[in-house]
């Protein structure tokens, strides 16, 4: 059998118009290096709007690109750099912006219509920290057979838990159906974010003092003994 020929990729379209590809007769010139412009061609070149061929040849001057970054402006906004370059710098900006957005975690909890309560404290203090950590919890009831005709008491079990994690995250819509699912989608609260990082910081000063040196802990003497009362209460135990 014939092996099927692959077509050949288009080439991919440039993201900006440069040099000669930009046919509009009139262009605003920007940039920072505008005097060094100035320079290459013996007058003051100012940001301004100035004609395509004269930026042309101020390109040429500079051995650079004449390059169109606001194409729907009016005029057409360009610059004058090497072509290289600002693509490179345009994909680190790009790299770094998409380093800073925050990525939104969103844990899942399940429940039933019956579940006790002892499965829902432990459901809910995971919750807790999911929120403390910065991700949104999707509380859900899952109705089998015939259980949906408890549709009020998984509402109630959902409302239930967002009291209880009023402190930590703020609901975002009231309980509703998706199938046979109830669900509540609860974000967390930046109060708690700080909370929980003060308690970090806080609980690693005391391992910063274990470092110490012996000689320092009879100087204090209400410290050491506030240190040897639970062994005192563990020997009478």
């Amino acid at each position: 059998m014939a092996r099927r020929q692959r077509r050949p990729r288009r080439p991919e379209k440039p993201r900006f118009r440069i040099n000669h590809q930009i046919r509009v007769p009139k262009i605003r010139l920007v940039g920072d290096n505008l005097e060094a412009i100035s320079k290459a061609v013996g007058r003051e070149i100012k940001s301004d709007i100035y004609q395509t061929r004269e930026a042309l040849k101020m390109a040429d001057a500079m051995e650079m690109d004449l390059i169109e970054i606001s194409p729907k402006a009016d005029p057409p906004v360009c610059r004058i750099t090497d072509y290289k370059k600002f693509l490179f710098d345009k994909k680190k900006k790009e790299k770094e912006m998409k380093a800073k957005t925050v990525k939104t975690v969103i844990k899942e909890i399940r429940f039933g219509p019956n579940t006790d309560d002892h499965d829902f404290n432990f459901k809910a203090r995971h919750a807790e920290k999911f929120l403390k950590d910065g991700a949104k919890v999707k509380a859900y009831v899952h109705f089998r057979g015939r259980t949906i005709v408890f549709k009020e008491r998984g509402e109630v079990l959902l409302l239930r838990f967002v009291k209880y994690l009023e402190e930590f995250g703020t609901i975002e819509s009231m309980p509703r159906m998706e199938g046979r699912r109830m669900f509540v989608m609860i974000a967390p609260k930046k109060s708690a974010l700080k909370t929980s990082k003060k308690t970090k910081s806080t609980e690693s000063k005391p391992e910063k003092k274990k470092g110490k040196p012996e000689a320092e802990a009879p100087k204090e003497q209400p410290v050491t003994e506030a240190k040897e009362t639970p062994d005192a209460e563990a020997d009478k135990s």
